[in-house]
C-alpha cells in the first residue's frame, strides 16, 4: 500500500483538528489551540512569507505538526481517533468533475460579469 504524502497527512489532520474544536467532547483549551491551528493552516498569512527559498515552506512544516501534536496532547485520544477517521474517509472521496465544471464556470461567468461592468464607461 502506497504511503501517503506528508502534505495528505497535514491536510487530514488539519482537518480532524477543525472537526474536534467543533465538537462539545473537546475541552475548552483544546478547542483554542485547535483553532490557532486550523487558522494558521488555512491562513494566507505566514510568519515566514512563502515566497523565501526553503525557509519560507519550514514554518508550515514545523509549526502546524507542533500544533497538531500539542492539540493531540490536550484532547482524549478516541475523540481525535474518531475525527481522524472522518477527515481521512472526507479526503477519499473522489471528486467531482462535474462540480469543478460548475465552480470553473461560475467564475468565468462572475469574471465575464466583472469585464463588462469595468468596460461600460469605454463605449
Amino acid at each position: 500500500m502506497k504511503r501517503p504524502s506528508i502534505a495528505h497527512r497535514i491536510r487530514v489532520e488539519a482537518h480532524a483538528v477543525w472537526l474536534a474544536v467543533r465538537d462539545p467532547r473537546t475541552p475548552l483549551l483544546a478547542k483554542l489551540v485547535g483553532l490557532f491551528v486550523a487558522a494558521y493552516a488555512l491562513s494566507p498569512i505566514d510568519l515566514i512569507p512563502d515566497f523565501i527559498p526553503v525557509i519560507g515552506l519550514i514554518d508550515d512544516a514545523v509549526l502546524i505538526p507542533a500544533g497538531v501534536w500539542l492539540f493531540e496532547k490536550l484532547v482524549p485520544p478516541e475523540l481525535l481517533a474518531e475525527h481522524r477517521a472522518t477527515a481521512e474517509a472526507a479526503a477519499e472521496r473522489p471528486s467531482s468533475k462535474w462540480g469543478i465544471a460548475i465552480v470553473l464556470a461560475l467564475w468565468a461567468g462572475i469574471a465575464l460579469l466583472v469585464y463588462e461592468f469595468l468596460m461600460l464607461g469605454y463605449d
